[in-house]
């Protein structure tokens, strides 16, 4: 579940933009900064906080826009803009060879774990569930304000793009575990 930890604020921005888009933006913000700082207080590495990084600086940025101009039409974009965003963080993890999930399973494995193959390939393809969750997630989100389905439609649209690679998250570590403990046996 500290998975979904690190995407509060993003669920935040959906659910506080309902009172206004610039007030989303602004929790978002609040929430993510706080949660960056205790987590650096905690002692975390800036690399396992690549979430944390990336969520502060979108929600800057969002902030500023949404203060300085309420009225810009990209606040019916917010939603495509952030899984956007989301989808571009976890592809450049993978691009760099980090992906944003490793940092997030080394707070819950033990250290002897993080040099193995088997924890390397479960955060690449976890990483990889979440990258195609967010980039579907924000092509759907297009459609539905390109399409004017409305806001449930929206809210389905984001629910499903942290849902379901949510639910991934949780069942595939031990499945992979289970598939690779063999394999490792045969090398």
């Amino acid at each position: 579940m500290s998975y979904l930890r690190g995407f509060l604020p993003w669920i935040a921005l959906a659910i506080v933009s309902t009172l206004g888009w610039q007030w989303g933006a602004l929790a978002g913000l609040v929430l993510g900064a706080a949660m960056l700082v205790r987590a650096r207080r905690a002692g975390l590495a800036a690399d396992a906080l690549i979430l944390e990084c990336s969520t502060v600086a979108f929600f800057t940025a969002l902030t500023i826009v949404a203060f300085a101009r309420p009225d810009s039409g990209l606040k019916d974009h917010i939603g495509a803009l952030a899984l956007g965003w989301l989808a571009v963080t976890a592809w450049t993890t993978l691009a760099v060879g980090r992906p944003f999930t490793t940092g997030i399973a080394r707070r819950q494995a033990p250290p002897e774990v993080w040099d193995t193959y088997a924890f390397r390939h479960i955060n690449v393809v976890i990483t990889r569930a979440w990258a195609i969750a967010f980039t579907l997630s924000a092509a759907a989100m297009a459609g539905v304000v390109w399409a004017g389905l409305g806001a449930v439609a929206a809210l389905v649209t984001q629910f499903a793009g942290f849902v379901l690679p949510a639910l991934f998250t949780a069942w595939y570590p031990g499945w992979a575990r289970a598939r690779l403990a063999p394999a490792a046996h045969r090398a």
